[in-house]
């Protein structure tokens, strides 16, 4: 159910993207307390991106998941730019975060809502 969604304008190689995936999807599955069979993390890569008016390296990500705890959001935010930074080389204030909680039933999976 905790999906991240990355947007970057940084190409990573294919290993390195591999690795990337397994690194945050593992890491969201630990700081939410959720198994990671249930987390889904998807990367697109945009050359066309700018912030700030500049095309340096740069992130947008969304983490949405059900039950999310308002409360850890800037802890959430350091996790996760701390990936970014380490897997995509974007600095921390070259990168943007969105956090969503769905309710359950707003939330769909295997022909059911949670």
């Amino acid at each position: 159910m905790p999906l991240v969604s990355i947007q970057t304008n940084v190409q990573p190689a294919a290993e390195a993207r591999a690795e990337m995936l397994s690194a945050i999807s593992g890491t969201v599955a630990q700081m939410l307390g959720k198994s990671e069979r249930y987390v889904m993390v998807a990367v697109t890569s945009n050359p066309d991106m700018l912030f700030g008016g500049e095309s340096a390296p740069l992130a947008y990500l969304e983490l949405k998941s059900i039950a999310l705890p308002e409360q850890r959001t800037a802890e959430f935010s350091r996790i996760l730019c701390d990936l970014i930074e380490q897997h995509l080389e974007v600095p921390a204030e070259r990168v943007y975060l969105e956090f969503a909680s769905a309710p359950r039933h707003l939330w769909g999976w295997n022909r059911e809502t949670f």
